[in-house]
């Protein structure tokens, strides 16, 4: 076997299936045991509370007639005395129905954010006072949540100004979280190595087009998920990927003007060759994981943890197909991979208007961090989803769809306080889990792009949506011209022009607010 196919994570069905879905990397701190002081109102009442919740394309919860009446919802109820009122807001249409739920002022008891306190989810509520500090209530009911979750992103939760704490986070403790994924099925029919450089992977693409491959490398609409080959050339430019120039000045990473070419040139041989769907820049999400798990695919980029559902959706549409992870394409120099997150992924925030209830919902989150609440997310219901013999759970992973995706609720969505890098608990049950762990903690740990961050972001970003990248996508000034690079209508030889626009914009105050933050260390993150 050769050195770089021992490089190659193999992730087939089993693999899959044992990895678990994007949940807790370490879990419990163990500090509370069996959930720690008593949950509910006074008197044993349940506490009554809302919740708003992102559905996060979880096909569990998008297809369930009414989530309040699921039965992990129920039991999580019975487990913490609380009786919810789970107000689903559809992924897709997630940040719009932010924004109308503060302008109507219909806010939940408790809002999930997605990152810190500053989000343009939040359209300003923190600042505005919507939401109770926590400083108080933490200190007296979350202590194993000041234990559990770590610095870094309890900061990304304060207001730099007052100190005051507005939100409950949760973490990923690896930030390289989107991998490579390629069907070694197809690679040993071409018979190919795994490849490790731009030019290895095109010659790898080529092949699949050969052998009938449909789409060699699955793209999608602003190369979202499909941003390999920017990572490669460390040019990804969204809101975290600033990096400090020669000149001394802090400027997007797309500034990189030389290398910027060269990844854009890569993706127009891509489209010339068919190496890429020819109309790859209107695949939206739902199509892009037909394309996956239909087949037709050779190679694309995925969060690592989506494997259980995506993989079993594929071996069930194609039975010889094998899935591995593998180290990203490297670019000039020696380094690739994708952006890095930032150490929060989803947040949760109290309504100040739910003060008398504010106690008895840091303690549910408290519990959160739990043995009892490992357990529970991790198998599900005890007699029913797992066993318990000789002191210790007994639990078979699913094998189907249904299973995983039942899995991927528990696991990842229904469980709101963790560190959502893997499902250590699932993942330790066979060898193949332990292939997983030892990908996040080792293969992706050492690869992905960290930049500079701002959070709150530039106000000069904000005055200027043209240039306003989001979090996975570059601005849209700069993403239109590329497109229209890769599609061949504009010369490749022009984009210095591009960067002379963007300054003319607005540009050149973005990089002076963004110079003067990072070198007075004003919420600046690196």
């Amino acid at each position: 076997m050769s050195k770089r196919w021992r490089r190659v994570i193999t992730a087939g069905l089993v693999l899959a299936m044992l990895a678990g879905c994007s949940g807790n990397n370490g879990g419990s701190n163990g500090a509370n045991g069996g959930g720690g002081e008593t949950q509910g109102g006074t008197d044993g009442v349940p506490t009554k509370f809302s919740i708003s919740m992102r559905t996060l394309n979880v096909s569990y919860v998008e297809k369930n007639p009414d989530i309040n009446k699921d039965k992990y919802v129920l039991e999580l109820e019975k487990m913490t005395n609380t009786d919810l009122d789970i107000r689903l807001i559809p992924h897709n249409e997630y940040q719009d129905k932010m924004v109308q739920m503060f302008a109507t002022n219909d806010i939940p008891d408790v809002v999930q954010g997605t990152g810190g306190i500053s989000g343009p989810e939040l359209a300003g509520a923190v600042e505005n006072g919507v939401f109770l500090p926590l400083n108080d209530l933490l200190e007296e009911h979350g202590q194993d949540l000041l234990q559990f979750i770590p610095e870094e992103a309890w900061k990304r939760m304060t207001d730099s100004k007052t100190g005051n704490i507005y939100g409950i986070p949760e973490i990923l403790s690896n930030p390289s979280r989107r991998a490579t994924w390629i069907r070694t099925d197809l690679l040993k029919k071409v018979g190919k190595e795994v490849p490790t450089t731009v030019e290895e992977t095109l010659d790898v693409l080529r092949a699949f087009k050969e052998a009938g491959v449909e789409q060699p490398y699955a793209g999608r609409q602003n190369f979202k998920y499909a941003d390999t080959f920017f990572g490669a050339y460390d040019v990804l430019g969204y809101l975290n990927q600033f990096k400090v120039f020669p000149d001394g000045k802090v400027k997007p990473s797309f500034f990189d003007e030389e290398n910027m070419k060269k990844a854009i040139q890569i993706y127009k041989t891509m489209h010339e060759e068919g190496l890429i769907s020819k109309e790859f820049a209107t695949i939206e999400s739902a199509d892009f994981k037909s394309i996956v798990t239909s087949g037709k695919a050779g190679m694309w980029s995925m969060n690592a943890n989506e494997l259980p559902i995506w993989g079993t959706q594929l071996k069930e549409n194609v039975p010889e197909a094998e899935v591995a992870l593998i180290p990203s394409p490297v670019g000039p120099d020696g380094k690739g991979g994708y952006a890095h997150y930032n150490p929060v992924t989803r947040s949760f925030f109290i309504n100040a208007k739910a003060k008398d209830k504010a106690a008895d919902i840091v303690k549910f989150f408290n519990w959160m961090v739990s043995e009892e609440a490992e357990l529970y997310f991790s198998f599900g219901i005890e007699g029913e989803d797992y066993q318990v013999t000789d002191g210790k759970p007994v639990f078979e992973v699913p094998t189907d769809a249904a299973g995983a995706d039942k899995m991927r609720y528990l696991n990842y969505w229904l469980w709101m306080v963790q560190d959502t890098t893997y499902n250590k608990r699932v993942s330790e049950l066979s060898d193949s889990g332990k292939a997983l762990i030892d990908a996040f903690d080792h293969m992706l740990a050492s690869e992905g792009r960290r930049g500079i961050e701002f959070d709150p972001r530039l106000e000069a970003m904000v005055k200027y949506p043209e240039l306003n990248p989001k979090s996975d996508e570059l601005p849209p000034l700069i993403l239109e011209h590329v497109l229209r690079m890769v599609y061949g209508r504009e010369p490749i030889e022009d984009y210095g022009k591009v960067l002379e626009e963007y300054l003319s914009k607005g540009g050149s105050e973005i990089i002076e607010e963004a110079t003067k933050r990072f070198n007075e260390k004003e919420n600046a993150f690196e």
